[in-house]
Protein backbone atom coordinates (compact mmCIF):
# COMPACT_ATOMS: atom_id res chain seq x y z
CA UNK A 1 0.00 0.00 0.00
CA UNK A 2 1.40 3.38 -1.03
CA UNK A 3 1.68 6.00 1.70
CA UNK A 4 -0.09 9.32 1.27
CA UNK A 5 2.37 10.93 3.71
CA UNK A 6 4.42 12.80 1.06
CA UNK A 7 1.25 14.38 -0.37
CA UNK A 8 -0.15 15.07 3.08
CA UNK A 9 3.02 16.81 4.23
CA UNK A 10 3.02 18.83 0.99
CA UNK A 11 -0.53 20.05 1.70
CA UNK A 12 0.55 20.86 5.27
CA UNK A 13 3.52 22.86 3.97
CA UNK A 14 1.28 24.82 1.59
CA UNK A 15 -1.01 25.75 4.49
CA UNK A 16 2.03 26.81 6.55
CA UNK A 17 3.31 28.97 3.66
CA UNK A 18 -0.07 30.71 3.38
CA UNK A 19 -0.20 31.35 7.13
CA UNK A 20 3.33 32.73 7.09
CA UNK A 21 2.49 35.07 4.21
CA UNK A 22 -0.29 36.51 6.38
CA UNK A 23 1.94 36.75 9.46
CA UNK A 24 4.65 38.45 7.40
CA UNK A 25 2.30 41.40 6.81
CA UNK A 26 1.92 42.00 10.56
CA UNK A 27 4.25 43.30 13.26
CA UNK A 28 7.97 42.43 13.62
CA UNK A 29 7.28 39.71 16.21
CA UNK A 30 4.82 37.97 13.89
CA UNK A 31 7.33 38.18 11.04
CA UNK A 32 10.08 36.64 13.17
CA UNK A 33 7.84 33.77 14.28
CA UNK A 34 6.65 33.31 10.69
CA UNK A 35 10.24 32.67 9.57
CA UNK A 36 10.71 30.02 12.26
CA UNK A 37 7.37 28.40 11.42
CA UNK A 38 8.05 28.51 7.68
CA UNK A 39 11.40 26.78 8.10
CA UNK A 40 10.14 23.95 10.30
CA UNK A 41 6.72 23.56 8.67
CA UNK A 42 8.10 23.11 5.18
CA UNK A 43 10.99 20.93 6.36
CA UNK A 44 8.62 18.16 7.48
CA UNK A 45 7.64 17.28 3.93
CA UNK A 46 11.11 17.83 2.51
CA UNK A 47 12.53 15.26 4.91
CA UNK A 48 9.70 12.81 4.25
CA UNK A 49 10.50 13.11 0.52
CA UNK A 50 14.19 12.50 1.22
CA UNK A 51 13.31 9.47 3.36
CA UNK A 52 11.30 7.96 0.50
CA UNK A 53 14.46 8.11 -1.60
CA UNK A 54 16.66 6.96 1.29
CA UNK A 55 19.79 5.07 0.33
CA UNK A 56 19.52 2.64 3.22
CA UNK A 57 17.33 1.75 6.18
CA UNK A 58 19.45 3.91 8.55
CA UNK A 59 19.16 6.81 6.09
CA UNK A 60 15.38 6.32 5.93
CA UNK A 61 15.14 6.29 9.73
CA UNK A 62 17.35 9.36 10.04
CA UNK A 63 15.29 11.41 7.57
CA UNK A 64 11.98 10.34 9.12
CA UNK A 65 13.36 11.21 12.55
CA UNK A 66 14.31 14.69 11.30
CA UNK A 67 10.80 15.07 9.86
CA UNK A 68 9.40 14.10 13.26
CA UNK A 69 11.54 16.69 15.05
CA UNK A 70 10.47 19.37 12.56
CA UNK A 71 6.80 18.42 13.00
CA UNK A 72 7.18 18.77 16.77
CA UNK A 73 8.85 22.15 16.33
CA UNK A 74 6.10 23.30 13.98
CA UNK A 75 3.50 22.26 16.54
CA UNK A 76 5.38 24.35 19.11
CA UNK A 77 5.41 27.49 16.92
CA UNK A 78 1.69 27.12 16.17
CA UNK A 79 0.93 26.80 19.90
CA UNK A 80 3.11 29.85 20.60
CA UNK A 81 1.19 31.92 18.05
CA UNK A 82 -2.04 31.08 19.88
CA UNK A 83 -0.60 31.47 23.40
CA UNK A 84 0.87 34.88 22.58
CA UNK A 85 -2.45 35.92 21.03
CA UNK A 86 -0.93 36.70 17.66
CA UNK A 87 -3.43 34.39 15.95
CA UNK A 88 -6.86 33.40 17.34
CA UNK A 89 -6.99 29.76 18.46
CA UNK A 90 -9.89 28.97 16.14
CA UNK A 91 -7.88 29.94 13.07
CA UNK A 92 -5.12 27.46 13.89
CA UNK A 93 -7.21 24.58 15.26
CA UNK A 94 -7.03 22.53 12.05
CA UNK A 95 -3.31 23.17 11.53
CA UNK A 96 -2.58 22.23 15.15
CA UNK A 97 -4.57 19.03 14.71
CA UNK A 98 -2.73 18.17 11.51
CA UNK A 99 0.65 18.86 13.15
CA UNK A 100 -0.38 16.57 16.03
CA UNK A 101 -1.39 13.82 13.61
CA UNK A 102 1.84 14.14 11.64
CA UNK A 103 3.83 13.80 14.87
CA UNK A 104 1.89 10.63 15.71
CA UNK A 105 2.33 9.16 12.23
CA UNK A 106 6.04 9.94 12.09
CA UNK A 107 6.58 8.59 15.61
CA UNK A 108 5.00 5.31 14.52
CA UNK A 109 7.06 5.17 11.32
CA UNK A 110 10.33 5.76 13.18
CA UNK A 111 9.44 3.27 15.94
CA UNK A 112 8.44 0.56 13.42
CA UNK A 113 11.47 1.15 11.21
CA UNK A 114 13.81 0.78 14.19
CA UNK A 115 12.33 -2.55 15.24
Amino acid sequence: MKSDLPERTMRFAVRIVKLCKTLDKQDPTSRTLARQLLRSGTSVGANVEEAVAGQSKPDFISKQNIALKEARETHYWLRLLVASELVPAGKLEDLLQEANELVAILTTIVRNAKS
